[in-house]
């Protein structure tokens, strides 16, 4: 698959994973949906450093595994931020039991 393709499914996936974030009201649908969203910043970062960084005239290890770097370290910060998003839901469900964001003004009292 060549890099034009890699970057049409990487922005197709992230244009799912907007949609869903901006149309969903249901707090567990918008975390998948960011993941959705990360997962296609990884595709693009590896077909990046895939297709790009090999075509330098000075190729070392470390230029060929920058994007690689980058995709650990996001994949990182989404473990983290579904963590986190877990504990805030496991929240709103105890003092409303709804998951719904139109409810999620109730954590602020």
């Amino acid at each position: 698959m060549s890099l034009e393709g890699m970057l049409i499914v990487s922005a197709v996936l992230f244009s799912i994973g907007l949609y869903g974030t901006l149309a969903r009201s249901n707090v567990i649908a918008v975390l998948m949906s960011l993941e959705i969203m990360f997962n296609a910043i990884n595709i693009a970062l590896v077909a990046m450093a895939k297709f790009v960084a090999p075509q330098s005239l000075q190729i070392s290890l470390s230029s060929v595994l920058t994007g690689h770097v980058f995709v650990i370290f996001i994949i990182t910060v989404a473990a983290a931020e579904i963590a986190l998003g877990l504990g805030i839901i496991l929240a709103m469900y105890r003092n409303n039991e709804s998951v719904e964001l139109t409810q999620a003004d109730i954590l602020q009292h």
